[in-house]
């Protein structure tokens, strides 16, 4: 089974990824800010994370480049979210680390076509 880190702190939002990925067969961790995002990530290397730009402690982008940085987690892919989706904003994001980049709001379905593109479920 694929593991999945959701980085959020919306509660809302995570209910929403959490009611999607209840009818997969990917395994859903979750994590309210950029600090314990990285923690949960070296400490037991996911398959994909989904990681929200804006967050508590440490910024998602920062998240995304200290995880690029360790070699636990330099493969894992990650799909930087964000609902700042301005000019330069997926650049920012590339320039970070991230695999795909994700603006909200986004359809559901988009988004578990884009987990399925990362990481076919098992």
């Amino acid at each position: 089974m694929k593991t999945i880190l959701y980085v959020e702190d919306n509660e809302f939002n995570r209910k929403i990824v959490r009611q999607l990925l209840s009818k997969t067969k990917y395994k859903l961790r979750e994590a309210h800010d950029g600090e314990s995002a990285v923690k949960d990530a070296l400490g037991d290397p996911p398959d994909l994370i989904l990681m929200d730009v804006q967050l508590p402690k440490m910024s998602g982008l920062d998240a995304t480049r200290q995880l690029r940085a360790d070699k636990r987690t330099a493969a894992v892919p990650i799909v930087v979210i964000t609902s700042y989706a301005l000019s330069g904003d997926a650049e920012k994001a590339r320039d970070a680390g991230a695999t795909a980049y994700l603006a909200k709001p986004y359809s559901p379905r988009d988004l578990l076509a884009k987990i399925r593109e990362l990481v076919p479920e098992a």
